[in-house]
């Protein structure tokens, strides 16, 4: 047994945040399943939204927020985000982290969608990958002990109280039991429940399941970012600050199709409003050669000598050469819009405090709400440095005051009898094929359009599932490095978020920010202005309430841009 004051459960941005605050006061450990500059938040690429201009403002930052979540955001928790962001990104620069500057030597901002003013700071299209790496140097400089390679499979809660975790070790292929006085889940998202994903293949919710599991609620899961932009056929990510560097959205006539859908914004509307239209250009005929991509061209750019693309976006210029050999100093970009991030996840108060004693979140895992019903571009990378501040300091403050309190059931042990049942099943069903039935029908029938009747058929497909996979055969045995086994726990973890997603979209009969109803088009505040609370009850069914919306200053109304 090991026994530490602080356990994070993940090492991307958010985690390691979390982790370089609450090292100077606990002894800390973090998890991660993969080496700490490997995590997804590396694969960011456009900035943090920080209102640092002397003619930008907090206010409206939180402005330009609160109506880009369609008003489905808490209000208190978007303001004091607006008003924290400038430190930390301050904080960052004096870590030494590159970002782009301009002749004068100050931060260089550029738009991102459904911002009032330039206010995303950037690392060339870099971003995460630089963030993840100065983070990671001051981790490196603390005492915060990393454990590479491991797999929390299980919180350990007892009495309403959080006391560590089971984890995997792959490398030694054994199951540990950690104790400590607070755990803070920094998963990230889910993106792996969707077929078309911007996300990494460690995408798999772990948090949020592991929550739900212990029975903690997950918060407006139903909202589900769809990036517009991103590569046909890998979807691998196009960044945002393409388009807010001036480049323009094409279907196969040619025609800045954005002028008949926001002629306001044009491409810079937000995200959920730029894929909705990417897609009703595709899914009339207008895709490029009839097929479901258009294009992102930002060659005028670079040939009216406005910046050298390979040096403004040198990821971008690698990733369209090697992948679709596009040179796009002189063509344009094949594009498709795919899922991207979670605006939901465990609920937490402004602190990172969850419903359980003990239990902290930050990062996308969790939901405060800043995002509401959709996250504006810039917004997520800040969201982890903020709140993953602050839940490292909550957590360190309680660790300090709270004695490390008495595990009553054997917990190693049960779980163990768990993943041995496991590995003792048989039938012929197969991972693989249950994860892309799973991931092609949340894309297909829960995806950026969505109707009640393709949802319903979605849920009971995962609830199908659900009793499928009981019937897979894990052919491998051993314990070091057991990858089809880590395999199985992904799956139960996604198709458990996937039911909780699509239960959530089905009941929400109106149409707000990301959550877009074919069969209600309308927002319907009276009704639905109100977050989801999903709770998973001991026999397995799932629990729906509602909480309410914070409403300080910028009352609801109608979403025009």
């Amino acid at each position: 047994m090991i026994i530490y004051d602080i356990v994070i459960i993940g090492a991307g941005l958010a985690g390691m945040r979390a982790a370089i605050e609450s090292s100077k006061k606990a002894n800390v450990a973090v998890l991660s399943k993969v080496y700490p500059t490997r995590s997804h938040s590396g694969a960011a690429q456009g900035g943090l939204n920080v209102a640092i201009d002397p003619e930008d403002s907090w206010e409206s930052h939180m402005f330009d927020t609160i109506k880009g979540s369609d008003y489905l955001a808490d209000q208190n928790a978007v303001e004091m985000f607006c008003k924290e962001a400038p430190s930390a990104m301050y904080d960052l620069d004096h870590s030494g982290l590159l970002f782009d500057r301009k002749e004068d030597g100050t931060l260089d901002q550029k738009f991102s969608g459904g911002a009032s003013f330039p206010r995303n700071c950037f690392g060339g299209d870099l971003s995460g990958h630089k963030i993840l790496h100065t983070l990671y140097e001051q981790l490196l400089k603390s005492n915060v002990k990393v454990h590479n390679e491991y797999t929390v499979t299980k919180l350990i809660i007892e009495e309403g109280v959080c006391k560590g975790v089971v984890a995997y070790d792959l490398r030694h292929g054994r199951f540990e039991l950690i104790r400590s006085k607070s755990v803070i889940l920094a998963t990230g998202g889910y993106g792996q429940v969707f077929y078309r994903t911007t996300n990494d293949a460690i995408n798999t919710g772990d948090g949020m399941a592991l929550a739900l599991r212990e029975g903690i609620s997950l918060q407006d899961m139903e909202f589900v970012q769809f990036h517009p932009t991103t590569l046909y056929g890998t979807n691998l990510l196009i960044s945002e600050t393409v388009r807010g560097d001036g480049g323009y959205l094409l279907n196969k006539n040619n025609e800045r199709f954005m002028s008949r859908y926001v002629p306001s914004k044009m491409e810079l509307a937000p995200r959920d409003i730029v894929s909705r239209s990417i897609q009703t250009e595709i899914n009339d005929g207008l895709g490029i050669d009839g097929k479901d991509y258009v294009y992102l061209d930002i060659s005028h750019a670079h040939q009216s000598g406005k910046f050298d693309i390979t040096q403004r976006f040198p990821q971008i210029f690698e990733i369209a050469k090697k992948y679709m050999d596009v040179d796009i100093r002189e063509n344009p970009i094949p594009i498709q819009p795919a899922q991207h991030y979670s605006m939901g996840g465990v609920k937490t108060d402004m602190m990172g405090k969850t419903e359980i004693e003990g239990l902290f979140a930050a990062g996308e895992c969790s939901c405060i709400s800043i995002h509401g019903a959709n996250r504006l571009g810039g917004n997520s990378l800040m969201d982890t440095l903020v709140f993953g501040k602050r839940a490292g300091n909550t957590a360190a403050e309680y660790s300090i005051n709270t004695k490390l309190k008495a595990m009553k059931s054997n917990f190693l042990e049960i779980e163990k009898k768990r993943i041995r049942s496991i590995l003792s099943q048989e039938g012929n069903e197969s991972i693989s094929e249950i994860r892309k039935q799973l991931r092609e029908t949340m894309s297909k029938k829960v995806g950026i359009y969505r109707e009640s009747s393709p949802m319903k058929e979605a849920l009971n497909l995962i609830k199908k599932l659900q009793t499928q996979i009981q019937m897979i055969t894990i052919k491998d045995k051993s314990s070091v490095f057991n990858t089809e086994l880590l395999d199985y726990i992904e799956l139960e973890y996604l198709l458990e978020l996937a039911e909780i997603i699509t239960i959530g979209a089905i009941n929400r009969t109106e149409s707000r920010g990301s959550h877009f109803r074919n069969d209600y088009p309308q927002r319907d505040d009276e009704n639905w202005l109100k977050h989801t609370l999903a709770k998973k009850c001991d026999d397995g069914s799932i629990d729906i309430k509602y909480d309410k919306v914070y409403i300080t200053k910028y009352p609801p109304k109608e979403r025009k841009y």
